[in-house]
């Protein structure tokens, strides 16, 4: 399935009315037009992608590769690079615009993000585990449960204290509500991962929604 893909930053959450006069809460994502990096082929790298780039970097955070490859694209070196696999390369040429316009309303698409970090936190917090009894002579208060028959090891996935958060997520399945080229802007139904100004990547949806 030809697939379809644009960088963007997080603005926030909002509502608007549908067509049909249906209040529906979005997510507001910028999408200043995005950079074709590089365009990889079968021949040249073994697949078949898009780099594309998002918001210009200053000089001095750059370093002479990143320099080198954004001059070939005749542009600055960008802060936020990915690639998008899958896509008709028909229609991108490297130094080429992508905008807001490559997805239209009603289109279903997956974004990823990297959630809010919440530094190392405790097993009820982390978790949702229960508490033990506060009185009564229990030593038992916010401590991680039984580990299970150890033997010098913690089985792998074990609930324990961690960091929390700060994870690529992707939602599938997310509506187009609005693609805004005069503002740069898409609007999507629902929440997406990550803090506002974060960066997120829009793709088509690997499945299909089953509604």
């Amino acid at each position: 399935m030809t697939k379809k893909g644009i960088l963007g930053k997080k603005v926030g959450m909002t509502q608007v009315f549908t067509d049909n006069g249906e209040l529906v809460p979005v997510t507001v994502v910028e999408v200043t037009p995005n950079v074709v990096m590089q365009v990889k082929t079968v021949e040249s790298e073994g697949y078949e992608a898009v780099q594309l780039g998002y918001a210009d970097k200053r000089a001095v955070l750059s370093n002479k590769p990143a320099e080198g490859h954004a001059k070939k694209a005749n542009t600055n070196p960008k802060r936020f690079i990915k690639e998008i696999r899958d896509v008709e390369l028909g229609d991108y040429e490297v130094s080429g615009e992508v905008k807001a316009d490559v997805f239209e309303p009603g289109d279903i698409v997956d974004v990823t993000g990297t959630t809010k970090g919440h530094g190392y936190q405790g097993n009820i917090h982390k978790d949702g585990q229960s508490r033990g009894p506060e009185t009564h002579g229990s030593r038992y208060h916010r401590r991680p449960g039984s580990l299970g028959v150890i033997i010098n090891r913690v089985v792998p996935g074990m609930k324990l204290p961690g960091r929390m958060g700060n994870k690529t997520v992707t939602i599938q399945n997310l509506e187009i509500v609005r693609a805004d080229t005069e503002n740069n802007v898409i609007l999507i139904k629902g929440n997406v991962p990550g803090a506002n100004k974060s960066f997120v990547t829009i793709k088509t949806a690997a499945r299909g929604s089953k509604k």
